[in-house]
């Protein structure tokens, strides 16, 4: 016998927390997101549809695969992913889990995404985050971000936090870590 798990229908989208960073079009008119795992091969948009990883031609995410969009249950969790070194100029993404999607212990594996609130955190020199700029590496076509006050710019290419939230449009909200009251408000 073969015991099937109760279906979820919950009237709003489950909320997932994760980390990525940001990234803007060579052009300058497209920005999104690298995620840190699996699918960080590709820039992903604030709305956007899963696909797999490995080339399979199969529904996202299918049990017998890894693939999909990944999110944790908790900020906290999320967070702490920012303490690894590669991982330091990330930003915090909360995120509406949308389309089916599977539920583990620590989260969501599912199809489709909205991000919600992408949240900044400190310039490297603990300044205030005032600006996102070019982080000198990339993916073909795409700049990596990372979070700057405006003293530490020094002529790199950067745009405001509500630049950034206008291009990358659907409704993003840019936060500083500051106003968030979990977070450390030192920035």
């Amino acid at each position: 016998m073969n015991p099937r798990l109760l279906e979820e229908r919950p009237a709003d989208p489950p909320i997932g927390y994760k980390i990525a960073h940001p990234m803007l079009s060579r052009d300058l008119t497209r920005a999104g997101f690298l995620g840190v795992a699996l699918g960080g091969r590709e820039p992903y948009s604030v709305l956007d549809d899963a696909h797999c990883a490995y080339g399979h031609r199969h529904r996202v995410p299918s049990r017998r695969c890894d693939c999909g969009f990944h999110a944790l249950n908790s900020r906290a969790s999320a967070l702490g992913l920012t303490c690894t070194a590669e991982h330091r100029t990330a930003v915090l993404l909360e995120v509406a889990v949308l389309g089916v999607y599977l539920r583990y212990e620590l989260g969501f594996r599912y199809a489709r995404q909205r991000v919600r609130t992408m949240t900044v955190g400190c310039c490297p020199c603990l300044g205030r985050t005032t600006l996102l700029a070019d982080a000198g590496w990339g993916r073909p076509g795409w700049h990596a971000l990372e979070a700057a006050c405006g003293g530490c710019v020094r002529g790199r290419m950067a745009l405001t936090l509500s630049d950034f939230a206008r291009i990358a449009g659907q409704g993003l909200s840019v936060l500083r870590a500051g106003q968030i009251a979990r977070t450390p408000a030192g920035c």
